[in-house]
Parts: C-alpha cells; structure tokens; sequence
C-alpha cells in the first residue's frame, strides 16, 4: 500500500442523496464503497477522522464509524490502532504495481538551438534572496492582485533602467508588465485590430513563433526581406496594404543583422506617412561583443513605436516577466487586458524591482556578457577547424550564429543526423515563412551550452554534416 502525505483525504465529497433513504450509516457505507469503487479514493487514502466527517456530513459519529466498520469487514478499508483508516482495496489492475512514466523526449546532452540563456547562470541564490525579503517585508496590501499594468515600483524602475541603458523615453504610466515578448505582441494585436489594422508586417526570416501569435490574434502575418542591413524598407513601403510592421533592429533573428541607420530614419517615416505603428522586439540588445551597444528606435520617436522585452534572454523565460513601452493613446487600452490576460506575480514584480534598484541585474548582464563572448570565441574558433568550408555570420551580438552549409548538404537531414548524436540544432530555413528564399544553414545557439561542452558539440555537428554531405 503507498502511503504519503499527498494521500490524506481532508476534504471528501459524498452525495449521501444519491442513495435514497433508509438508515444513516448505511447511505454513508454505500458513498464511501462507491467512491472507492470510481477511483475517487486512491489505495493507501487515509479518510478523515470519523468526528470531522461527521461534522461535514451533518450526522452522528457512529453513523460514520459504523460505516467504516462494515467497509473494514468487507475489505475495502483498513484500520491499525493509532492510526488512520486508509483505503486498501481498488478495482483498478495492478495498483501495487509502479507504473512506468509517460514516455518523454531525452533533453539533448549538447544544446546548440537557439532561444535560450545560460540556464546554469540563473542568480538562484540572489533571486531566493530577494523574494525572501519580499515575502518577509512587503505590505500585506502588496498581497492582493497587482494593479492594471503592473507595480508601479516596477514600472518606475524599468523606466529609469531603459532610459538609462537604451536610450527609451518613456515614463511609469508607458510602462506595461506583462508575461513575455509574445504575450505583448499578441495584447498589442488585440489593441491594434480594435483600431482596424489587421495586417503585421514581420521580418523574413524571423522568429515563426511571433508570426503564430500574430495569426492567433486574428491578423494577417505579411513577410518583409531582411539582409544585410536589417529590414528592407523600400519592400515594406510597396505593401500598401500595411500600418504596423514588427522588427528587431538591435539584433536580428536569425541573421544578426543591426537595422543601419537610414533605414531607422526610413522605417519611422514611413510610420509617420502611413499613420502606422512601429513594434520594436529589442532581441538579445544587452549582448553585443564586437560593436558599440545601439539604443533602441523607441527612443527616436516614441509616439510611434512599441518597444517590448522580457527576461527571458537575460535571466530565465521560467520567471514569466516581460514589459510593453507604449504610446499612451495605447497604454489605457493595454491596461485594460490585465482584468483578462494574467500578470506575473506581485512577488516576483517585486523581487525583480530589487534586482534593478540595487544593481545586481546590471551585474548579471555584465557577468554573462562576459562568459558569452568567451563561449562564442571557442565556438567559432570549433567551427573554423572542425568545419573550414562552412563559414559563419551573426557573430558580433546575441546568443546564437548562422553556419553557412555548402550546397550540397541537406541541412534537414543535418538536423536529424545531429539529433540522433544527442546536439540539438535549427534548420535555418525553417525561419521563413516563404519558399522563395536561398538562405542554407543551420542557426547554432550558444546561450544554454556548457563551456566544457563546445568542442565535443562541434565534433558531433562535423559528423553530422559529413554524413549527410
């Protein structure tokens, strides 16, 4: 018989009812036998104390312990002195048989795909740290729901922290926490399609699961190129069809690319000209390696442009904490999502207030800018050895880089060859959402590899390639 903690049956709902008349406990045997019966009460359930099902049955303590006494003498029940009645029969097979868990894919023992930080370098400590002073020293008023939009610590400090680290202009009232960088585009869409834009414009290649959320949201995803110098604004301008176009111009995903600066002036005029909207993912911004750090387009015209980031790049997307700058012709409308859309938790709000207000996330970021170059350093060095005739790009910022495959290898097959090494790889294609391109590759992230693992990674990827060259 498994017997837990878990199992403890403080609460049991019986329909004595369903029974029709006839004596008390006998009405209570026949809930109890068809509870256990149903599976309702698992083997090894400890029932309540006799008294407290008494009281919540609104009858007498012997009706109960009579009942338990004929479900102990029909074998559904057992009783050992000093301790509980608990449950030892079940019609369910094999109960005292472990059964096997659920089948699971095996996490990869070498993580190359893209979309992750370094999970080993979460601040566990530091983060346990402040949400125990949280817990410890907040108003029991902070205890409640968190006001729409957001704590306004929060909002006060991210404000302060963009305008300092970005070039944002923005104050606490254009501030809107919320969940992740998808959960605010999609609020944004809901906002935006109740003023009649339906379409987005997105960049092509880009991440496909901000294309999904688009889609989800009722609005047309409309591809617009990307090369070497970020978003194509000439493509963008001949779609006469589009107000708001997403972008991210720090740091491109997946080419790497920086939108350069006469297409920042170009993309805000055309917003001025089409009285659009501009909807700025400031990717993977913190991490540049070999360039000066470029403020945010926010900055240039802020009644024109959305910016949006969350944490899930820069410390966990476990912590569920992601942040809108808006218009505030927009803002009231966001707001107003959050008697809808769940906000992260006032605590957790809290936690990462402190964490900006003492400096420790400016330290974190520094730390991992750190440790990120070096591991990106290995890698390419790994890649220009192991892999001389497939050269690399995207290299200067972020958390991932595009390997260049020749012609001749399926990079489909590539992935599926890797995998089967336990190395978990992109297939750069699978970022378009057109067939009409020439990009052939792979999209190697870094962020979540251990050191100790680089070289080994790229020796698994050499095989790969080879094997399906």
């Amino acid at each position: 018989m498994r017997v837990s903690q878990t199992n403890l049956a403080g609460d049991l709902l019986l329909n004595l009812e369903r029974f029709g008349a006839g004596p008390l406990h006998e009405r209570v045997k026949r809930a109890l036998r068809s509870a256990i019966r149903e599976g309702r009460i698992d083997v090894g359930t400890a029932l309540p104390p006799s008294r407290q099902l008494a009281a919540d049955l609104g009858c007498s303590r012997w009706a109960v312990t009579e009942a338990y006494g004929q479900l102990v003498a029909e074998g559904y029940l057992e009783a050992r002195s000093g301790s509980a009645t608990r449950v030892r029969w079940s019609n369910a097979p094999d109960t005292d048989v472990e059964r096997p868990a659920a089948r699971q894919v095996p996490a990869a023992r070498f993580d190359l795909a893209p979309g992750l930080p370094d999970l080993r370098a979460f601040p566990r400590r530091r983060w346990a740290d402040v949400v125990r002073a949280q817990v410890s020293n907040a108003a029991f008023t902070e205890l409640g729901y968190p006001p729409a939009g957001g704590h306004l610590r929060l909002r006060r400090l991210l404000a302060e922290y963009l305008g300092r680290s970005r070039g944002v202009s923005a104050t606490p009232q254009d501030v809107t926490v919320c969940a992740s960088v998808t959960d605010g585009v999609r609020r944004m869409c809901h906002t935006l399609r109740a003023q009649g834009i339906t379409a987005v414009g997105c960049e092509e290649p880009g991440w496909t699961r901000l294309r999904e959320v688009i889609r989800a949201a009722g609005m047309k995803p409309v591809p617009v190129r990307v090369d070497g110098g970020g978003l194509c604004i000439d493509d963008l301008a001949a779609r006469t069809d589009l107000r708001a176009v997403l972008t991210a111009p720090a740091h491109q995903f997946p080419l790497g690319t920086v939108l350069v600066p006469e297409r920042r002036a170009a993309l805000l005029d055309w917003a001025r000209r089409v009285d659009g909207v501009v909807l700025e993912d400031d990717y993977d911004a913190e991490f540049r390696y070999d360039r000066r750090p470029v403020a945010a387009v926010q900055g240039m015209d802020p009644s024109r442009v959305v910016l949006f980031k969350s944490l899930s790049k820069t410390l966990s997307p476990a912590l569920g904490i992601g942040w809108i700058v808006a218009p505030p012709r927009w803002t009231q409308q966001l707001h107003r999502a959050d008697q809808v859309d769940a906000q992260p938790s006032a605590l957790d709000q809290l936690a990462f207030a402190e964490l900006l207000e003492s400096g420790a996330y400016d330290r974190h970021l520094r730390s991992c800018r750190q440790r990120y170059r070096l591991r990106r350093d290995t890698l390419v060095q790994a890649l220009a050895k192991q892999l001389p005739d497939a050269p690399v790009s995207g290299v200067a910022a972020g958390l991932h880089l595009i390997l260049r495959l020749p012609t001749a290898v399926d990079t489909r097959a590539v992935v599926t060859a890797a995998a089967a090494r336990s190395l978990r790889v992109a297939d750069l294609a699978t970022y378009h959402a057109t067939d009409d391109h020439a990009d052939h590759g792979l999209v190697l992230g870094y962020g979540n590899l251990a050191d100790s693992a680089v070289i080994e990674a790229v020796r698994h990827l050499r095989d790969a390639v080879e094997e399906c060259g």
